[in-house]
């Protein structure tokens, strides 16, 4: 029969209380996770099995008409910041973007006090060792350094109900991760002060600059700038 000194055994005692410890505590943090999810699953109300829509449901929804058998869709009518047929065989991820008419939110008004979207958006590009940069006409030449005012719909960069650092695009977005159009049809934007959010048109008023080769692949950006109503 082995005989281990008294501090080996003291030792191993310790190890195996503090393993026994932890596979309590395991037990003990699942047991708890696991009432929680049982809470809520309890309170969560019950939703009927979901169903396949029958024949000319999205039709009778949204008041189409379904094509004949046998023939394609009608393409969707589109509309955007620029003038009628002026987008055709614009490349995609180009232009100022498009505005579906079914959108909930309205285009942008008219003004005449803001720099027109098919001002910005009119332009050529050119490659380069360091990539696709833009090639700006005069007057966009003559804008830089300018204050200028830009109306577009505000594309947050932080998750805050103010904003002083973010991008005014000319359509809105479809989704959190889709652009509308080109870099073109997009102002970085950074403000003196800041700019709530909101779904509908921001103008602001500030320091225009034309970005040649700009490392995040914008063309445009507003400094120290305010907003205006």
């Amino acid at each position: 029969m082995a005989i281990f000194p008294p501090h080996r055994l003291n030792v191993a005692s310790r190890a195996h209380a503090a393993r026994r410890a932890r596979a309590a505590r395991h037990m003990v943090a699942a047991a708890a996770l696991m009432g929680c999810a049982g809470a809520v699953w309890a309170q969560a109300p019950s939703q009927p099995p979901a169903t396949k829509p029958g024949p000319g449901a999205f039709e009778r929804a949204t008041g189409r008409t379904a094509a004949a058998p046998g023939t394609a869709s009608p393409a969707p009518v589109l509309s955007s910041p620029m003038p009628a047929g002026a987008a055709a065989g614009i490349p995609s991820g180009t232009g100022a973007g498009y505005h579906n008419p079914n959108s909930p939110i309205a285009p942008l008004p008219q003004r005449n006090d803001v720099v027109p979207w098919s001002v910005l958006t009119d332009l050529t590009r050119k490659t380069t060792k360091d990539g696709i940069v833009p090639v700006f006409n005069e007057a966009q030449k003559g804008m830089d350094k300018s204050v200028q005012r830009i109306q577009g719909f505000m594309m947050p960069l932080d998750a805050k109900a103010t904003q002083t650092h973010f991008l005014l695009t000319s359509v809105p977005m479809t989704c959190s991760f889709c652009l509308p159009g080109g870099p073109e049809s997009m102002v970085e934007v950074k403000a003196k002060t800041p700019v709530r959010y909101s779904m509908e048109p921001v103008v602001v008023e500030g320091r225009f600059t034309v970005l040649t080769n700009d490392q995040y692949g914008l063309y445009y950006r507003v400094v120290d700038a305010v907003q205006v109503k």
